[in-house]
C-alpha cells in the first residue's frame, strides 16, 4: 500500500496542508510527497492511493497542477484510489471568492474530476484548507482539519479493500 501525495505551492500553505496529510499517510504505509514539477511517469508505479494538492487561482487548480495532469495519459490511473484538496480563501471573509466559487466550482473539485477522467477512482470527498488572505496563513487548524481528512482517506481505503478482498 503505497501512497503519492502531489502538490503545487506558491507561499507555502499548499504544501503544509499536503505534509499533514503525508503525515497521516505514512503511519500507514509508504509515502511520497512532491512537487508537481518534480514527478516523473515512474513515481506512479505501484501507487494505490494518489492525493492531489493544489492553490486555488478564481476557483482554478494552479497551472503546474493543470499542466502535470494534462501530461498524464487515459486509463493510467487505473486501480488508483485518488482524492484532491485545495488551498482556497475563507468563505466567512472574502464573500466574492465565494460566490466566484459557487458559480464557477472548486480547484479540487477540477482536480478529481480530471483523476477519475484518468481511471482513478474517487476515494473521498474533495476538502479545502481556508486562507486568511491570499498569501496565507492558513487559518488555525486547518493543518488538523487535512489530517483528519487524511484519516478518513485511509478509512475508505482500507473499507474498499476489505470489501473487494484486496491486500491493503
Amino acid at each position: 500500500m503505497s501512497s503519492l501525495v502531489v502538490f503545487d505551492t506558491t507561499y507555502g500553505n499548499t504544501e503544509m496542508a499536503a505534509r499533514a496529510v503525508a503525515e497521516v499517510l505514512t503511519r500507514h504505509g509508504p509515502v511520497r510527497t512532491l512537487r508537481a514539477a518534480d514527478v516523473k511517469s515512474g513515481h506512479l508505479e505501484g501507487v494505490t492511493l494518489l492525493v492531489v494538492g493544489t492553490p486555488s487561482r478564481a476557483s482554478r487548480p494552479s497551472d503546474a497542477i493543470r499542466g502535470w495532469l494534462a501530461g498524464l495519459t487515459l486509463g493510467q490511473l487505473a486501480g488508483v484510489r485518488v482524492a484532491a484538496f485545495d488551498t482556497r480563501l475563507d468563505d466567512d471573509r472574502h464573500r466574492l471568492a465565494a460566490w466566484w466559487a459557487r458559480r464557477v466550482g472548486r480547484a479540487a473539485d477540477a482536480v478529481l474530476a480530471r483523476l477519475e477522467d484518468l481511471g482513478g477512482e474517487g476515494a473521498a470527498a474533495t476538502d479545502g484548507y481556508r486562507l486568511e488572505r491570499a498569501t496565507g496563513p492558513l487559518l488555525q487548524g486547518e493543518t488538523n482539519r487535512a489530517r483528519a481528512w487524511a484519516e478518513a482517506l485511509v478509512a475508505a481505503r482500507e473499507r474498499l479493500g476489505s470489501e473487494r478482498g484486496d491486500a491493503t
